[in-house]
C-alpha cells in the first residue's frame, strides 16, 4: 500500500469515527407550569373523543364508556356519552345539566355542591389554563417536558379531600391526553382523550 492510499484510508477511518460519535446531548427544553397554563389558555375550543374506564370497589369488572368531550372558552364543558347509553353532562357557568336519551333533564348549581364544583372547576381551569382557579382547590405539581407532561393535583379543600385522593392529568403541548382520578374510597377513573 502506498503512502497516498494509506493517508486516504486513515482520513476515511477518522471521518467514519467522527461521524459515528453521537452529538453531545442537548439540555432538555424547559417547560414550567406558567408555560403549560399559557399554552392551554390559547385554545379557544376543542372537541375530542374519549374512552373512560371506572374501577369501582363494589363491582368486579370496570364500567366503561365512550363519547365526545367539548370545551369552549370561557366556561363551557360537555361530556356527551355515546356508549353504553346516550346521555350528556354539560356545564355552563354555575349550571350543571344532565340530559338523558329520553329527554329528561336534571340541573344543579355548582355553588350548591362543593365537591361537584371542585371537580368541574379542576377540569375547566386546566383546559382554560387558569392556574389561580386550579390552586383554589389543589396543590399543583408539573413534571415532564412540553412533549409529555404530567400535572399532579392534590386536594387542599377538606370536602374535596374526603371524596378525592388525587387527580393526574397528562398531555403534550396544549393537548390533554388523559385524566385519572383516584377517589378516597379506592375507586378509580381513567379517561383517555384523542382529538378528532
Amino acid at each position: 500500500m502506498n503512502k497516498a492510499t494509506l493517508n486516504n484510508t486513515w482520513i476515511a477511518a477518522v471521518a467514519i469515527a467522527i461521524l459515528s460519535v453521537p452529538p453531545l446531548a442537548r439540555p432538555a427544553e424547559t417547560w414550567d407550569l406558567q408555560q403549560l397554563m399559557a399554552a392551554l389558555a390559547q385554545v379557544p375550543a376543542r372537541e375530542s373523543r374519549y374512552n373512560e374506564k371506572k374501577t369501582l370497589a363494589l363491582f368486579k369488572a370496570p364500567a366503561e364508556s365512550s363519547g365526545v368531550l367539548s370545551y369552549r372558552r370561557p366556561d363551557h364543558v360537555e361530556k356527551h356519552v355515546l356508549q353504553p347509553k346516550d346521555e350528556a353532562i354539560s356545564v355552563d357557568g354555575d349550571q350543571l345539566t344532565w340530559s338523558g336519551a329520553n329527554g329528561r333533564k336534571r340541573s344543579l348549581r355548582l355553588q350548591d355542591n362543593a365537591v361537584a364544583a371542585a371537580l368541574v372547576n379542576s377540569i375547566r381551569a386546566t383546559l382554560a389554563g387558569d392556574l389561580p382557579a386550579l390552586q383554589r382547590y389543589f396543590t399543583v405539581k408539573l413534571d415532564g417536558a412540553q412533549a409529555h407532561w404530567t400535572l399532579a393535583l392534590t386536594p387542599i379543600d377538606d370536602a374535596l379531600r374526603r371524596n378525592m385522593q388525587s387527580m393526574r392529568i397528562e398531555g403534550s403541548g396544549d393537548h390533554v391526553a388523559s385524566i385519572e382520578v383516584l377517589e378516597s374510597g379506592g375507586d378509580r377513573s381513567l379517561m383517555s382523550i384523542e382529538d378528532h
